[in-house]
């Protein structure tokens, strides 16, 4: 994890395990097996790590918060982790794939020219990239009812994070030696755990930028108006879902 937010590896275990869970998904994407060497960038509490160490194959956990970096260590000792950043990250070797879930949409836009760079450098000639993060339009409900309760009360605030479409994120890719093999954008509507709090506790997890010199109190108003704005469209049955949209892609080294 990276950039402007506070992680708690526990509550991030406990409440949002469904960022773990849909990553299992991808792995099948990214079909490691014995003798792989896999490096897995924005590892957070190491679960999907250690999932790619039960292949057979060789992985390297990396993530920007030290925290969680402690917690996939004490959770997964046998697999290896390191606290880095991958815009500056200078791996040991080179890897046959480069894996990255639900992190990417927390590095700025303007940044992704020196993410895209390393992973090309780290990959070796058949090597492949895997990632999936957000893309455009996700949580467009969600920081659409933010930014406007945030407004009404004289704060302007842009969103965090970075979420491309295909059109955008390509050039990039491939601009930088990778050629896009696969690319998805799609809808994957996601239940939030907690019932009522769901909602809230997924802005509390994700969304501190928004709020950084708001008061307790205001903050609280902020999120009674939010979840009024949502409660039509987003609460069903007493729980939250989250209107998530993802980029999906599969990338090698150009021949």
């Amino acid at each position: 994890m990276t950039d402007g937010n506070s992680w708690d590896p526990d509550d991030y275990d406990e409440g949002h395990g469904f960022v773990t869970e849909y990553g299992r998904d991808l792995l099948e994407l990214l079909s490691p097996g014995p003798g792989d060497r896999v490096l897995d960038v924005g590892c957070g509490t190491g679960h999907l790590t250690a999932a790619i160490a039960d292949s057979g194959a060789d992985v390297v956990g990396i993530d920007a918060a030290a925290e969680m970096v402690d917690q996939a260590r004490e959770a997964h000792p046998d697999c290896a982790f390191r606290q880095a950043d991958i815009r500056e990250y200078e791996p040991d070797g080179e890897f046959d794939a480069v894996f990255s879930n639900a992190v990417l949409h927390w590095i700025p836009g303007p940044d992704h020219d020196a993410v895209l760079s390393t992973v090309a450098d780290a990959l070796t000639a058949e090597g492949r990239f895997v990632a999936e993060f957000g893309g455009r339009g996700n949580v467009a409900a969600i920081t659409d009812a933010l930014a406007a309760e945030l407004s009404e009360r004289g704060y302007d605030r842009t969103q965090p994070w970075y979420f491309p479409s295909i059109g955008e994120y390509a050039p990039r890719v491939e601009s930088h030696g990778l050629e896009l093999r696969f690319a998805r954008l799609f809808d994957r509507p996601t239940g939030l755990d907690d019932g009522e709090a769901g909602l809230r506790n997924w802005i509390g997890m994700f969304g501190d930028e928004f709020f950084d010199g708001v008061g307790t109190t205001e903050r609280e108003a902020i999120l009674d108006g939010v979840e009024e704005r949502l409660r039509p469209h987003l609460f069903e049955d007493g729980s939250w879902t989250a209107d998530y949209r993802r980029l999906r892609l599969l990338a090698r080294p150009e021949r």
